[in-house]
């Protein structure tokens, strides 16, 4: 095998775009491995981790591309690599040539379409700024997906939009639903009357998909990034959501949704949250469940929890926390001591491989207080995935975070990271997987298949030392998604997955199976 870098300068790609070109150049003849990438520091380093790294990378910017390969010089050869790179870009740019106009900049998309109120920015983050900054001062609300943007940024571009009546969503704002149009990472709901302002993007598709599931519909749903809710930024896009919500005729029930802001900030939510003409249902998830009580409004104990919550005030029936099951408890019963039969007396470790942060978040905290849970999102310090004693125990990760996305696409996006972590992490010992599928627009096309996929390899092998192991899943989505609920459910299930209609669900069942190992033991 041969190593060879073929470097493009000044050439940007978007990450979705050089993930496609990888893999069109892995299925190449003689590939062995193949990598292509901008310069970014992320992607020297992951170079390097795969052992593709030569001395031209040292030489490039954040702005050049590079192809590095490592490939049997008998089959093939770096322009041939090359040759195919150009073609698959050609055959993208003719299947685009007959789409509508892209504008090349800000100002000629405003021209081409002078009724528009609202800008999607996705650009390299150091960047971002100038491009919100434009975009206010035409007037446009803005959904900033771009992360890595400086907090102080962050803090004047929405100071900005609060002066001006603005939404200003982001930095890393991955979901929202403005006017019934999915933006971003978003699942197809029904519009209605329930509205949403959330901090976290999959804890938002979560809320949204139950609320539909349940008969009913999202009038909006409003995105702020994950810091807006710190000290440092003071909550400015929670409150103008939140006000806007209050304001908006067609809104009757108003659900916030967030890990626990600081106190200060905090404070600020619910005073509004007391004079509120209409009922709010608020999902700090983990916070203070007496100081939202007592403003008046409706505190939660999960995402599921909350849609069932703001379904229930929008239809005036009496609301109570939702602790169980859908299905009956006998059913459950036998549910849960067929799978855990099915494991020997040496499983006894949880492997929870999340694409959505959010949800991640909520099962460690629905189940910290039984088990030691370590992780790269740890409820405490001391159960950082480093301290995790001798590689055995109990397992919960966010794959979407940065250091498992590092020149590579979003989970949600792309499965391979899980795939990996599929073969790398589950194990002898392994009992239960738990896992999140999550559909919608910006989603992977089939992320049930990938799913499915990695439950058979995963299988094969634990079979090959006489074990079987428990895979629970939850669907975040819904009928309309184009990846199909009821598809991705049955898909799931032909692999013997057990799948549970919420994550709140799914994290309830994988307890009950823990137990009853414990008990068995």
């Amino acid at each position: 095998m041969i190593l060879q870098t073929s470097i493009k300068k000044n050439a940007y790609y978007d990450s979705v775009t050089l993930m496609l070109l990888s893999r069109e150049l892995q299925d190449l003849a003689g590939v062995e491995d193949v990598l292509v990438g901008m310069g970014t520091d992320l992607n020297l380093n992951l170079a390097r981790d795969l052992g593709l790294a030569t001395s031209e990378l040292n030489e490039l910017t954040a702005n050049d591309l590079f192809i590095a390969a490592k490939f049997d010089e008998a089959v093939t050869s770096m322009q041939k690599l090359e040759t195919a790179f150009n073609e698959y870009l050609n055959k993208s740019a003719d299947s685009e040539a007959d789409e509508d106009y892209h504008p090349a900049s800000l100002r000629a998309a405003v021209q081409a379409l002078p009724g528009a109120n609202m800008v999607v920015i996705s650009v390299p983050g150091q960047y971002a700024a100038v491009e919100v900054e434009d975009a206010l001062e035409a007037g446009l609300n803005v959904m900033l997906f771009s992360d890595n943007v400086p907090v102080e940024a962050e803090l004047r571009l929405k100071q900005k939009a609060v002066e001006k009546g603005l939404l200003m969503m982001g930095p890393d704002c991955g979901t929202a639903i403005i006017n019934g149009v999915p933006l971003c990472f978003a699942n197809a709901v029904r519009r209605g009357k329930i509205g949403v302002v959330g901090a976290s993007g999959t804890g938002t598709q979560e809320v949204t998909v139950q609320v539909h599931r349940l008969g009913e519909g999202l009038s909006q749903v409003i995105g702020t990034g994950g810091r807006d809710l710190k000290d440092q930024i003071g909550g400015l896009m929670m409150i103008q959501g939140f006000e806007s919500l209050i304001a908006d005729p067609e809104t009757e029930v108003i659900v916030l949704i967030s890990k626990p802001p600081s106190p200060t900030v905090a404070e600020k939510i619910y005073q509004i949250a007391k004079h509120s003409p209409k009922p709010v249902v608020i999902d700090f998830i983990g916070g203070d469940r007496s100081a939202i009580e007592a403003v008046g409004a409706v505190p939660c104990i999960s995402l599921e929890d909350a849609a069932r919550k703001a379904v229930g005030k929008l239809r005036g029936q009496p609301v109570e926390d939702f602790t169980g099951f859908s299905l009956p408890e006998g059913q459950i019963r036998e549910m849960v001591e067929a799978a855990a039969a099915k494991l020997k007396l040496d499983q006894n470790e949880l492997r929870a491989l999340y694409t959505g942060g959010t949800l991640a978040d909520e099962a460690m905290k629905l189940l910290g207080e039984r088990y030691e849970i370590y992780s790269n999102i740890p409820l405490t310090p001391e159960m950082a995935i480093e301290n995790l004693p001798g590689g055995r125990g109990h397992i919960c990760l966010d794959l979407g975070e940065d250091q498992f996305t590092r020149g590579r696409p979003h989970p949600m996006i792309d499965p391979q990271t899980r795939t990996e972590f599929f073969k790398s992490h589950v194990d002898e010992h392994t009992a239960v997987i738990l896992v999140d599928v999550v559909l919608g627009f910006g989603s992977y096309p089939d992320p049930a298949g990938a799913v499915a996929e990695s439950v058979r390899e995963a299988r094969a092998r634990l079979t090959r030392h006489g074990k079987d192991v428990v895979v629970i899943a939850s669907v975040c989505g819904t009928d309309l998604d184009s990846q199909d609920l009821i598809k991705s459910t049955e898909v799931l299930k032909a692999e013997g997955v057990i799948v549970m209609p919420s994550n709140t669900q799914a994290v309830r069942f994988a307890d009950r199976v823990m137990q009853q190992m414990k008990k068995g033991a």
